[in-house]
C-alpha cells in the first residue's frame, strides 16, 4: 500500500539522490532505496517494498533498476516509473561514459580509481546495513530464516545457478508459506499486458531493425548480443558476468581480458546498476573498431537494449502484484523468494567484501563443496581501514550517507599506494 503520494519535485529530488548515491551494486542499492522510500519518507510500506523486491528478483534484468521503476510507477503511475527508472540509471551511465572515453583515450584513470577504491570499501558497510534492515523485517519465522540460510548455502557453498535457487524458493514458499488471502484490490490496469508488451518490444527492437536495414553489421551484432543478455540476466549482472566475459573477449574479440577486468572494476565503484558494465564494453568495442564516434553509438545502443526491457516488464506485469496478494499460494511463493533474497544479499555481501578487503581469493575444497575464500595473507590494510571508518560513521554515529561516501572517497585518494 502506498502511504503517501509525493509531488513531482519530490520525485525528482529523491530518485535523483538515489541515482547519484547508488554505489555498490544491487545489495547496497536495495538498502539505499529501502532507507529513502520506506524508513525515512514512508512513501511505500514494508510489505509492498518486500513484495516488489521479490517480484523484481523473478524478472530478467537488473533488479534494482526494476525496483526503482516499480516504486516510481507505484507512486505516480507510468510517468513516475519512467522518471524514477531514468534517474536511477542516467547518473551512473554518464559517469561510465566519461570514464570509458578517458580510458579509451589515455589507457587508465588512476586518481578516479583511487577515489572509487575508497567508496567501494565503504559500500561493504552499506551492504551490511542492508542485511540488518531487510533481514529484521523479512525473516519473520524460523521457516523464513531457513529459506534465507538455504539460499545462501546454495549460492555460496554449492555454486548453484541463481534462477534455480529463486525457483526453488518460490516453489517452497508456495508449499510451506501460504498466507491468508487479502481482500481483492482495486484494479491497476489488468488486461493491458498485450498492448504494453507490443509497444515495448517494438521500441526495443526498432534500432536493431534500422541497423539491419542500413547494413551496420558491427552495431547489429553488438545490439543482438546485449539484447540476448538482457533476457537471461536473472538476478542482476553478477549472474551473467562470466558468460558475458567469455563472449565479448573470446567469442567476439570486442575487448581484451584486461579491459574487461577494468570495466567491471569501474562499474562496481560508480553509481548505478552494475550492468552498466555493458555500456563501458560497448564504448570500448566501438572505439577500438572505428574511434570515439562509433564508441558513442555503441554505448548508446547497449544502454537502449539493456534497459528498455526493464520498463517493459514493470509496466506490463506490476499491475498484477496486488492481485497476487489475493492468492495464498502465489503470496507464499513471493514470501519464499523474499526470505531467499536475504540469503542472496548475504552471498553478494560476502563476495563483494572478499574482493575488496583482500587482494586474492583461493579455492578451498571440502568434500562435495568447492569454495573460494579470501587469502588472509592478501588482506588490504587500506581497504580495511576505510571500511572500519565507514562502519563507525554510518552504523555507530549515524552520519548521512553522502558524508560517509565522500569521506571514504577522499580517504581512498589519500591512502592509495600508502600500504
Amino acid at each position: 500500500m502506498t502511504v503517501a503520494r509525493p509531488k513531482w519535485a519530490e520525485i525528482w529530488a529523491v530518485f535523483g539522490r538515489i541515482g547519484i548515491l547508488s554505489f555498490g551494486g544491487p545489495a547496497a542499492q536495495i538498502a539505499l532505496m529501502h532507507r529513502e522510500l520506506v524508513d525515512e519518507r514512508r512513501w511505500l510500506d514494508e510489505a509492498d517494498y518486500l513484495r516488489a523486491l521479490s517480484f523484481c528478483m523473478l524478472l530478467p534484468g537488473p533488479e534494482a533498476t526494476q525496483l526503482a521503476t516499480y516504486a516510481g510507477w507505484r507512486l505516480r503511475g507510468v510517468p513516475g516509473g519512467f522518471l524514477a527508472g531514468l534517474l536511477f540509471v542516467l547518473p551512473g551511465a554518464a559517469v561510465i561514459l566519461a570514464l570509458a572515453a578517458a580510458y579509451a583515450a589515455w589507457g587508465g584513470v588512476p586518481m578516479v580509481v583511487a577515489v572509487f577504491f575508497g567508496v567501494k570499501s565503504a559500500v561493504i558497510v552499506i551492504v551490511i546495513e542492508a542485511l540488518m534492515r531487510i533481514g529484521r523485517r523479512a525473516l519473520k519465522s524460523p521457516l523464513h530464516r531457513l529459506f534465507a540460510a538455504l539460499s545462501f548455502l546454495a549460492l555460496f557453498a554449492l555454486g548453484l545457478p541463481f534462477p534455480l535457487v529463486i525457483l526453488a524458493a518460490a516453489l517452497g514458499g508456495a508449499l510451506w508459506l501460504p498466507a491468508a488471502a487479502a481482500p481483492a484490490p482495486v484494479s491497476r490496469g489488468h488486461g493491458h499486458v498485450a498492448p504494453v508488451l507490443a509497444v515495448g518490444l517494438v521500441a526495443w527492437g526498432a534500432p536493431l531493425l534500422a541497423l539491419w536495414m542500413a547494413g551496420q553489421t558491427f552495431l547489429l551484432d553488438l545490439g543482438l548480443f546485449f539484447s540476448k543478455l538482457a533476457l537471461v540476466t536473472f538476478g542482476g549482472a553478477y549472474a551473467v558476468l562470466a558468460y558475458m566475459t567469455q563472449q565479448v573477449v573470446q567469442a567476439h574479440g570486442w575487448i581484451g581480458m584486461g579491459q574487461m577486468v577494468d570495466a567491471l572494476g569501474l562499474a562496481e565503484t560508480t553509481p548505478g546498476p552494475l550492468i552498466l558494465v555493458t555500456e563501458f564494453v560497448g564504448y570500448i568495442a566501438g572505439a577500438r573498431a572505428a574511434g570515439p564516434g562509433l564508441g558513442l553509438a555503441s554505448a548508446a545502443l547497449t544502454l537502449w537494449v539493456t534497459f528498455v526491457p526493464c520498463f517493459v516488464w514493470i509496466f506490463a506485469f506490476a499491475p498484477y502484484l496486488d492481485w497476487i496478494a489475493t492468492r495464498p499460494r502465489l503470496q507464499g511463493a513471493l514470501a519464499g523468494v523474499t526470505a531467499a533474497v536475504v540469503g542472496v544479499i548475504a552471498n553478494l555481501a560476502l563476495w563483494f567484501a572478499g574482493h575488496v578487503l583482500f587482494q586474492r581469493m583461493v579455492a578451498v575444497a571440502a568434500g562435495p563443496l568447492a569454495l573460494r575464500l579470501p587469502d588472509p595473507a592478501s588482506a588490504d590494510p587500506a581497504a580495511w581501514a576505510i571500511a572500519i571508518g565507514a562502519g563507525l560513521l554510518l552504523l555507530h554515529w549515524h552520519r548521512p550517507l553522502w558524508l560517509v561516501l565522500g569521506a571514504a572517497g577522499a580517504a581512498g585518494a589519500l591512502l592509495a599506494g600508502s600500504f
